[in-house]
């Protein structure tokens, strides 16, 4: 499901019009970004937590040149959906 997608379907459910929609999921999605880049996290509950993870540095390998590199320690956005998202996800059958 693409974001085209969710405008269309959240403006079929709710008849808002779709470029209204549209500037809210942007609105939203921009939020949780400036949060994220400030270093707060986000948390929607029944949805889900968008957190910011910590990666240590660590030492790599350049296979082409045979060469260690240092990949600097550094952060990283990560979406943890709440249990009852899992369990209904989980449930589904296919």
């Amino acid at each position: 499901m693409t974001k085209a997608d969710v405008v269309n379907e959240i403006s079929k459910n709710t008849g808002i019009e779709k470029v209204t929609v549209q500037k809210t999921v942007e609105a939203f999605m921009e939020t949780v970004k400036a949060n994220l880049v400030k270093g707060n996290n986000v948390y929607l509950r029944g949805f889900g937590s968008f957190v910011i993870k910590r990666r240590a540095e660590k030492t790599a390998r350049n296979i082409s040149r045979n060469t260690t590199i240092i990949i600097p320690a550094h952060n990283i956005p990560s979406f943890k959906p709440s249990k009852s998202f899992v369990s209904k996800v989980k449930d589904t059958k296919k």
